[in-house]
């Protein structure tokens, strides 16, 4: 089991800065994939996509189980939790700036009224 606290977020954010296993993720969120099935919309052979899910996996984004020779994948969504929270506090930032924004305009607006055209 992967110890949530122990991810570093730039971990986490390096594996998300990639299209592929952030289309991979987003398979996951439907349900579990084997290797294959994560391969194929991307047409790329299996040990591409192996390296991409060993990207995810220390990431602790996924979890990975061996049936057979099936290699299984399982969305983690737990780390992900961890970076919402980092960027929430930017959320947050830019809220209060847009709100600043909106009262300025309005100020600037009732300052100003415009005329309406003949």
């Amino acid at each position: 089991m992967v110890d949530i606290a122990q991810i570093p977020l730039d971990m986490i954010f390096h594996a998300l800065g990639d299209e592929t296993r952030r289309r991979m993720l987003a398979a996951l969120s439907q349900g579990e994939r084997s290797v294959g099935e994560l391969a194929e919309p991307f047409s790329m052979s299996l040990a591409a996509a192996s390296k991409h899910i060993k990207v995810l996996e220390a990431a602790g984004l996924i979890r990975r189980e061996i049936r057979g020779r099936t290699h299984l994948c399982r969305l983690d969504p737990g780390p992900l939790a961890g970076a919402h929270q980092w960027l929430s506090a930017y959320e947050h930032f830019w809220t209060g700036r847009l709100d600043v924004l909106e009262r300025l305009l309005h100020a600037e607006d009732a300052a100003f009224p415009r005329q309406k055209p003949d």
